[in-house]
């Protein structure tokens, strides 16, 4: 009774969070709320029985928005992050086409009648599940992921010629910046 409880309190949460990254005014607070819907329904996975992907899931997200929140302030600077603005282009064309994908899903969910179980699951669930998902190649993507997170920070730390402390010093209190392109937030 109780995890059903928690199950549904966590629905309302990832539908609330993903109708909120359309409703707020700026793009860390669209992040944010991303964010915590893929949570909700990270959490669900777990009370599903689903370790394996549960912990996947959240962890994923997080981190793809951890990420998306460090080049907004990266590269767009604080402000331009939180700065109002409207976050759907075609407003009527996507509640149409959204409204009529939920209607199909939930039709489908509800209508079409469900497979009965066969045989029994396996000893180790987490186990079986990721040789389903990944094969014999778990330990290769268990290595790829921080490779690609070094290659992502070497490109931009390469990218970047200039960086604040080239242009405010040392203590980050030169004034005014030595900015190559004036301009910038110093103007």
């Amino acid at each position: 009774m109780l995890v059903g409880i928690v199950f549904w309190v966590l629905a309302v949460v990832a539908v609330a969070a993903g109708a909120l990254v359309f409703v707020v005014d700026s793009m860390a607070r669209a992040t944010y709320a991303l964010a915590l819907s893929f949570i909700a329904v990270g959490v669900q996975i777990l009370l599903l029985g689903q370790s394996y992907l549960g912990i996947i899931t959240i962890l994923m997200m997080v981190m793809e928005m951890a990420v998306m929140a460090v080049y907004m302030v990266m590269f767009m600077g604080m402000n331009p992050a939180l700065m109002p603005m409207d976050m759907t282009h075609g407003k009527k064309t996507a509640i149409g086409a959204s409204a009529g994908v939920f209607v199909l899903l939930a039709a489908g969910a509800l209508l079409v009648p469900w497979p009965e179980r066969r045989g029994a699951p396996p000893e180790d669930l987490t186990r079986a599940l990721g040789l389903e998902i990944m094969g014999e190649k778990m330990l290769v993507m268990a290595v790829v992921g921080p490779v690609m997170v070094a290659t992502i920070v070497a490109g931009v730390v390469l990218a970047a010629h200039r960086t604040r402390y080239d242009r405010l010093g040392d203590d980050l209190r030169r004034r005014p910046a030595d900015d190559p392109q004036p301009g910038g937030v110093g103007r």
